[in-house]
C-alpha cells in the first residue's frame, strides 16, 4: 500500500509505517498545487496530513481510497468531494486530549496572573509588583465547558484538581444519551450554551466546529458573561462569533485566552494580523494545543493503526464520512448456501428491476455451507421479484423482507 504523508509526522510513525508493509513517501512540506501533483504522480493509497488543507480539485483525479487526518477536527478536508468519490476520512481523536487540556490551563493562569504582560514589562527592566499582585485566584471560581468529549473532560478532571467547581453544556447530556453521573465526576449540567455562559466565572469551548457550531458563541452566549469574566478557546476559531468576542472584550472586561482564529494561515509559519488579537487582556497561542511532543506520538501511533487496520482488513478505525443513515427502506435478508453465482444472481435481479443497493452484509455460519446476507435496499422489492429472486437459484434457502424502521 502506498502511503503519502504530507505533514511533519513522528519518526516513529513513519518507522511504524514501514513496519506495516507500506511504501511510504515523506514530503512534510507539501501544499496546494504541489500536493495535488504529488497525490496524482504517487498513486498514493493513503494521504496523511495535519493541519495541510485538502481540497477538492486535489482529489478529482487520485487514485486515493483514505484520508488519515493525524489529529482530532477535519475542517481542513474537503469531506463532501472525498464521500463524492468513495474516498474514506478518518482522525485520531482524543490522542491531543492532555495536551490541550494542558493549554487551556496554562491559558486560564495567564490571564489570571497576566503572565505575559509581566514578562514583556520585566523584559523591558521595569519592576511593577505593586499592579501584578493584582490576581483574582481561581480556586472556587466557577469553569463552564461548552462540549465533554475527550478534551473537554480531561479539562474538568484539571479543574476539579484546582478546587473549581465544573458545570458542562454538551448535547450528549442535552438529549439524554448520558448523564452527569455517568462520567464519574462531580459536575453539573447547564441546560443552554446561554445558561451555562450566566452561571460561570470561566467559560471554555470545546466543541468541533460542524454547521450546527459554527458561530454558535455569540453575541447572545458572550452577553450572558459576567464582567470581567474569562473566555476560552482551544477548538476552533469559527466556533465564536469573532465580531461578538470583541465587542465582550473591550465593553465588558472580558479576558480572552485564544489558541484558535478564524481565518488562520494555512502556512505553519507566515504573517497573521487579526483585530481580536491585538487587544489588551487577549492573550494568544498559533493553535499549538495539541502539539506537545507525548501528544504528537500518541497521533503518529493512532495513524498507524488505522492505515494497517484498512491495510489488513479493509475497515477504518475513526471513519468521519459514512452515511449515519442511508435512503434504505427495506432489508432483503436471504438465507443460502455458500456457494458462487448466489448474491450475483440476487444484486442482478435487484438491478434489473431498477432497485439500488444501499448496503449490504454477508455472514456465514460455521462449516462454511451456508450463509445470511442482510441487503439494504431504496425500495419494497414487489412479490413477482421475490418469487423470482428465490425461483432463479436452487441455493437460495429463504428470503424475507423488512421495513427499514418499523
Amino acid at each position: 500500500m502506498k502511503v503519502l504523508v504530507a505533514d511533519k509526522f513522528e519518526q516513529s510513525g513513519l518507522d511504524g509505517l514501514k513496519a506495516a508493509g507500506c511504501s511510504v513517501t515523506y514530503q512534510p512540506d507539501l501544499k496546494d498545487e504541489a500536493l495535488g501533483a504529488a497525490i496524482r504522480d504517487t498513486r498514493a493509497d493513503v494521504l496523511v496530513v495535519r493541519g495541510t488543507p485538502v481540497t477538492g480539485p486535489m482529489l478529482e483525479h487520485a487514485v486515493l481510497s483514505l484520508i488519515v487526518r493525524a489529529g482530532a477536527g477535519y475542517n481542513t478536508i474537503d469531506v463532501a468531494t472525498a464521500s463524492r468519490r468513495g474516498i474514506y476520512v478518518s482522525t485520531c481523536p482524543g490522542r491531543n486530549a492532555i495536551a490541550v487540556a494542558e493549554l487551556t490551563f496554562a491559558l486560564i493562569l495567564a490571564l489570571d496572573r497576566r503572565i505575559p504582560d509581566s514578562v514583556a514589562e520585566l523584559r523591558a527592566g521595569r519592576w511593577d509588583k505593586k499592579e501584578y499582585a493584582k490576581a483574582r485566584g481561581v480556586y472556587g471560581r466557577t469553569l463552564g465547558l461548552l462540549g465533554f468529549g475527550s478534551i473537554g473532560r480531561e479539562v474538568a478532571i484539571r479543574a476539579l484538581a484546582f478546587g473549581m467547581p465544573v458545570i458542562v453544556w454538551s448535547r450528549r447530556f442535552a438529549d439524554g444519551r448520558e448523564r452527569p453521573h455517568d462520567t464519574g465526576l462531580p459536575i453539573e449540567v447547564g441546560r443552554t450554551p446561554q445558561e451555562l455562559a450566566a452561571r460561570v466565572d470561566v467559560l471554555s469551548v470545546h466543541l468541533a466546529l460542524t454547521p450546527e457550531t459554527r458561530g454558535l458563541v455569540n453575541d447572545d452566549v458572550l452577553g450572558r458573561l459576567k464582567p470581567g469574566s474569562y473566555f476560552i478557546n482551544t477548538a476552533r476559531g469559527e466556533v465564536v462569533d469573532q465580531g461578538a468576542l470583541e465587542r465582550a472584550v473591550r465593553e465588558r472586561g472580558i479576558r480572552a485566552g485564544l489558541d484558535v482564529f478564524a481565518g488562520e494561515p494555512a502556512s505553519a509559519v507566515g504573517e497573521f494580523i487579526a483585530p481580536i488579537a491585538q487587544l489588551p487582556l487577549v492573550y494568544g497561542t498559533p493553535h499549538v494545543g495539541g502539539s506537545t511532543d507525548q501528544a504528537q506520538e500518541a497521533i503518529a501511533a493512532e495513524a498507524v493503526r488505522i492505515v494497517a487496520t484498512f491495510q489488513s482488513t479493509g475497515k477504518v478505525p475513526n471513519v468521519v464520512n459514512l452515511a449515519t443513515r442511508t435512503p434504505a427502506t427495506h432489508r432483503l435478508i436471504v438465507r443460502h448456501r455458500d456457494r458462487p453465482g448466489v448474491l450475483a444472481h440476487v444484486f442482478d435481479r435487484l438491478r434489473t428491476a431498477g432497485i439500488n443497493v444501499q448496503e449490504t452484509e454477508n455472514v456465514i455460519f460455521e462449516g462454511a455451507e451456508a450463509a445470511v446476507a442482510r441487503i439494504s435496499v431504496d425500495a419494497a422489492p414487489p412479490s413477482d421479484l421475490l418469487g423470482a429472486i428465490q425461483g432463479g437459484n436452487e441455493n437460495i434457502l429463504d428470503l424475507q423482507v423488512v421495513t427499514i424502521g418499523a
